[in-house]
């Protein structure tokens, strides 16, 4: 059974509007493969894409994926059940039995003999009383409001970026310190900031304490979008609590329209652009992490770290808190087993953005592509574990890398 909060499966792609999946991809760059490239090729049969402007890859459309999602679940055997929210974690004598989920038909149980938690909050893993970590909410990455506009003189909007913004991944350092590889300065990136820097400090628009106007694009579609608007980021939000996630959820949309407007007035092709739409929720990036049987460091992730225990890898990609790194030279590291096994929990596993590393590892691990692929290699543990009858603590790679080798994954 995968249970879902919303209306719809897709995650980040659906729920919040990130379309750039695989945006990170170069010429060089080694993949995982497996789900991440069967999401892609699914999208591409159905029109469900759209080329994504600076990487050799294809930006999933939001709305399709959502139909994409639903049409994976079925092929797989699996039961759907939406609109509903875990809210405690059934626990005997510290193996993890099911969950208490929350819906509109009221409380119920779920029993399972195993459990994976890919809420990207550690959610299930604390409630069951799993070790995690989580820094103060001064320190924790921005979350974001992501948009998408329509009525776009996209010819216009090109000739822009191409002649006048001319933007690169070394603007990115324009307004506040990053670091990078040196090798990505020069490639080109979907970036714009000076307009909206511009916008706060002429009082065309409001200043909001803790929010920062500026940022990325995804694709230009013939019918005059412009998707994937990256540019309203707030800061001191802690995506745990829901006092907090209701006011960046305002300050979020208020301030989006008001990028709209920025864009009308300073960016060419924008004059009569209109907002498409918000994303269904915020954008979150930074929460709880658990503490896992093997703790992922930043060495790991720049020094190709090699393990026997490996289940995913991902490319040396480091997008965040100062750092910008592209795998544009074939370079990535491995992900041990030991990373989305919890401690002190038996029979439950965590995937995605939550899995257990420190910040600089978790900028590149809290990646969507690489969310998938530590997924699935929770789900196949899972399942070998059952199969073999062995608790997840004891279950054996081997068997969990010789089923993802028949799933097209690459986990070495």
């Amino acid at each position: 059974m995968l249970m879902e909060r919303y209306g719809c499966f897709g995650g980040v792609i659906t729920h919040v509007g990130v379309e750039g999946f695989a945006w990170y991809r170069h010429d060089a760059t080694i993949d995982g493969r497996g789900l991440i490239t069967e999401f892609e090729d699914t999208c591409a049969e159905i029109a469900g894409d759209n080329p994504e402007c600076q990487s050799n890859s294809q930006a999933l459309d939001g709305e399709m994926f959502k139909y994409v999602a639903d049409v994976m679940l079925e092929q797989a055997g699996v039961r759907p059940l939406l609109h509903c929210m875990a809210v405690s974690a059934i626990v005997e004598d510290g193996e993890i039995k099911g969950v208490v989920a929350e819906s509109k038909s009221g409380r119920f149980a779920v029993l399972a003999k195993r459990v994976i938690d890919c809420t990207g909050d550690a959610d299930i893993a604390a409630l069951a009383g799993a070790p995690y970590t989580k820094a103060p909410k001064e320190e924790l990455m921005s979350v974001t409001t992501m948009f998408h506009c329509k009525g776009v003189d996209t010819k216009r909007f090109k000739e822009y970026i191409h002649n006048d913004l001319k933007p690169t991944y070394k603007d990115w350092g324009g307004y506040w310190e990053i670091q990078t590889g040196g090798k990505e300065d020069d490639l080109f990136s979907p970036y714009f900031e000076k307009p909206f820097v511009e916008a706060v400090q002429e009082n065309l628009v409001p200043n909001d304490e803790n929010v920062s106007l500026g940022g990325t694009w995804s694709s230009i579609t013939d019918e005059g979008e412009v998707t994937q608007l990256n540019v309203v980021f707030i800061g001191n939000i802690d995506c745990t609590d829901v006092v907090d996630l209701t006011q960046a959820e305002i300050t979020g949309r208020r301030n989006a329209l008001h990028c709209v407007e920025i864009l009308r007035n300073k960016v060419p092709g924008f004059e009569k652009a209109k907002l498409r739409n918000f994303g269904m929720t915020l954008g979150t990036r930074e929460s709880r992490k658990i503490e896992g049987h093997y703790y992922l460091t930043a060495t790991d992730v720049m020094e190709q770290a090699r393990f026997e225990d490996s289940v995913a890898i991902f490319p040396e990609f480091i997008d965040g808190i100062g750092y910008l790194i592209k795998p544009t030279t074939g370079r990535y590291y491995h992900i041990p087993y030991g990373c989305i096994l919890p401690k002190k929990i038996e029979n439950l596993l965590v995937a995605g953005r939550s899995i257990s590393g420190d910040r600089v590892a978790h900028v590149s691990f809290r990646n969507m592509a690489c969310c998938v692929s530590t997924g699935q290699a929770a789900g196949v543990a899972a399942a070998v574990s059952i199969k073999e009858q062995t608790p997840t603590s004891k279950v054996s790679v081997k068997k969990v890398q010789e089923a993802l080798e028949k799933q097209n994954v690459r986990y070495l």
